[in-house]
């Protein structure tokens, strides 16, 4: 039986379909549990059961500062060991992401794998492409970003779910293999020229400023999509790999499509016309 982790995520959740669609016997795993799934809280370790699971697809469960993340992955892999799962399939980031705010956990994730004896492969993914468009801001006179005139290897999630599903449903062929599974590059000014608006570039800093003073977001946040931004700046983010349409066998899902739908979706009801 495969597990997929995260299974209320949109990622997880989309991995699920496609092992269905694909008729491969699987259950998700989270801390609230619908139906056929199990409960599964990386801050619980009483609910880590992974009996009968052969192959662990991991969701990286972010969105929290390095050492609680390390902390949920470790403790799910020793899980894994103790029950006896045979492979984990790891969702972590892009090689070209190791400037990125976020990416310690994974390559940490990463080095905890390889050294748990368990059977493993790594998905190294991309930005998602609907990140990119969400992270366009509506004005008066168009969009506006941080991104400057750099470009990002977006990817849309569907394509790295397919990806996680293809690995998963034979693991044995996919056994100590890391995948760079990037999409193709697309900056800000293309999802404004598809929207038919303008785009204007602010400065690392204002976009700093603003973020500290959203009260919405958590204090590792701000650091995080800055680093975002900084990167696709300054062409660290912009490079392609073949991995990921080599997995699927067809052509990857135009990111830049992906990434303006995203952002027209978010287009505030006073500035539509």
């Amino acid at each position: 039986m495969i597990m997929v982790t995260g299974a209320n995520g949109q990622l997880a959740s989309l991995t699920l379909r496609e092992l269905a669609d694909r008729h491969v016997p699987a259950t998700g795993g989270t801390r609230s549990p619908s139906s056929g799934q199990r409960r599964l809280d990386f801050d619980d370790p009483t609910s880590l059961d992974l009996t009968g699971i052969s192959t662990l697809v991991l969701v990286s469960a972010g969105y929290a500062e390095d050492d609680r993340v390390v902390a949920r992955h470790q403790a799910v892999l020793e899980a894994a060991v103790r029950d006896g799962v045979g492979h984990v399939v790891y969702t972590s980031l892009t090689g070209a992401g190791d400037h990125l705010g976020f990416a310690l956990a994974h390559r940490v994730t990463e080095q905890l794998l390889k050294g748990s004896g368990l059977g493993w492969t790594i998905l190294r993914n991309g930005l998602y492409a609907e990140l990119f468009g969400a992270l366009m801001t509506w004005t008066d006179h168009g969009v506006e970003s941080a991104f400057g005139d750099g470009a990002l290897a977006a990817v849309a999630r569907a394509d790295l779910a397919a990806a996680a599903a293809v690995v998963a449903g034979a693991p044995t062929a996919h056994a100590d293999r890391t995948y760079d599974l990037v999409g193709e590059p697309v900056k800000a000014a293309d999802i404004a020229d598809s929207l038919g608006v303008a785009h204007r570039t602010i400065g690392l800093g204002e976009y700093r400023t603003r973020l500290l003073a959203d009260e919405t977001l958590l204090p590792f946040q701000p650091p995080m999509l800055t680093s975002i931004a900084t990167c696709v700046r300054h062409g660290l983010l912009d490079a392609t790999a073949p991995d990921l349409a080599r997995l699927l066998g067809r052509p990857l899902t135009a990111p830049l499509a992906v990434a303006a739908d995203t952002a027209a979706a978010l287009r505030p009801d006073v500035l539509r016309r």
